[in-house]
C-alpha cells in the first residue's frame, strides 16, 4: 500500500509560480512512476507529466512543457510538479499518482494505482 498526500495549492495570478509536492508513504516505490494529472470542472482527468522514479526521466504533457517541472526527491519519498508562467485554464484540481513497474502507458490515468486527495490550483487572469 502507497500512500500519497499532494500539498501546495492555492490561488496565483497569471504568469505566477506554484511548486506541489507529493508525499509518499507506505512500500518502497523505488521502480515505480509518480505522475501528475489534473481535472477542471466538467472536464477529465488529464495527463500533465510524469517521472521514473528510480532513473528521474521524465515526460510531459503539451500544454505543460516549457513551463512545468517534475522532479523527485529520494530521500524525502517527496515527488515535486513546479508550474511556471501559469495560466488561467491551467486552473484544476492537481493530484499526484502512482503507476506499477512495468506501466506501459503512463499517460493514462487508469494505469495508475494509488492516488493522492487532489489539491486545488487556481489561477486568476
Amino acid at each position: 500500500q502507497i500512500h500519497l498526500v499532494e500539498s501546495g495549492g492555492g490561488l496565483v495570478q497569471a504568469g505566477g509560480s506554484m511548486r506541489l509536492s507529493c508525499a509518499a508513504s507506505g512500500r518502497a516505490f523505488s521502480s515505480y512512476a509518480m505522475g501528475w494529472f489534473r481535472q477542471a470542472p466538467g472536464k477529465e482527468r488529464e495527463f500533465v507529466a510524469v517521472i521514473l522514479w528510480g532513473p528521474g526521466r521524465s515526460s510531459y504533457a503539451p500544454s505543460a512543457e516549457g513551463r512545468f517541472t517534475i522532479s523527485r526527491d529520494i530521500r524525502r519519498n517527496t515527488g515535486y510538479l513546479q508550474m511556471d508562467n501559469l495560466r488561467s485554464e491551467d486552473t484544476a484540481i492537481y493530484f499526484c499518482a502512482t503507476a506499477p513497474p512495468g506501466t506501459s502507458s503512463l499517460r493514462v490515468a487508469s494505469n495508475y494505482n494509488y492516488w493522492g486527495q487532489g489539491t486545488q490550483v487556481s489561477v486568476s487572469s
